[in-house]
């Protein structure tokens, strides 16, 4: 699949609306929200938190203009557009998305799918298949399904959950470790991503106000207390948040990859 990387857009109705955006409320997005939050384009937006999973609905039916979606779901939206230099990614381990499981890789039989992500589901599904040659029964999780990985059941945790569980399993399989194992490349959690033509002053004042928290990530670091990790070393080791040219393409393989 062709990704379009938006750095311009032409006038549309959005002019003179406010553009409805979406993001997830996981400390992973803490330092991209920190500098939209505080500038003055946040009078032009409205912005909703949601899981990522859910935004992707939201895009395909229109009632969101732009979200920081998980990139498993670029292909299922009509007319999207990265519009954006930032979002979520990692080049090796990334610590918050991973396999948990009380038994080595050999052993694992079954594993939950965490239901916030389809990205990660696709990731650890693609692992599975092709880095650690697992054929497994892939379980819908609910809500408590950490309780009930034991024995040969693993489970893919993401995000803030997986940062607290990490002390709390003999075995954590980290998914952006498995990945630039499998294909050399980092990889891409999420993307700002336009289902339409959004004002081509918008995109360049979100790209700028994305990059703030970059800059002040002590501060941010200090306002959200986090006992089970670094924040400090999360934010500047694990997560990387410029989309560079290495990133696209990891991007664009893992994209052509789940749509093959």
């Amino acid at each position: 699949m062709k990704v379009y990387y938006c750095i311009f857009a032409p006038k549309n109705r959005l002019l003179n609306a406010k553009i409805k955006v979406a993001a997830v409320s996981y400390l992973n997005t803490k330092p991209l929200l920190y500098g939209i939050e505080r500038n003055s384009i946040i009078n032009e937006m409205e912005l909703l938190l949601n899981y990522p999973s859910q935004l992707a609905s939201s895009l395909q039916d229109g009632s969101i203009d732009l979200a920081l979606l998980p990139v498993a779901a670029i292909p299922s939206i009509p007319n999207a557009r990265i519009i954006s230099d930032y979002g979520i990614a990692a080049d090796g381990n990334v610590a918050s998305v991973a396999i948990f499981s009380q038994v080595p890789m050999e052993h694992i039989e079954s594993v939950y799918l965490d239901y916030q992500s389809r990205t990660s589901v696709r990731l650890a599904q693609l692992l599975l298949e092709k880095l650690w040659n697992k054929n497994v029964l892939f379980i819908p999780a609910n809500e408590q399904y950490i309780e009930d990985i034991k024995g040969t059941t693993a489970g893919v945790i993401i995000g803030d959950r997986a940062l607290q569980q990490l002390d709390n399993f003999k075995y954590v399989y980290d998914l952006s470790d498995g990945w630039k194992e499998l294909t050399g490349l980092p990889f891409v959690f999420a993307a700002w991503v336009a289902n339409k033509n959004l004002p081509a002053q918008f995109i360049t004042s979100f790209n700028e106000a994305n990059a703030v928290g970059l800059q002040n990530l002590d501060e941010i670091v200090a306002e959200n207390h986090f006992p089970y990790y670094d924040l400090k070393k999360y934010y500047t080791e694990n997560i990387h948040f410029h989309i560079d040219i290495e990133k696209k393409k990891g991007l664009d393989k893992f994209l052509k990859m789940i749509t093959a």
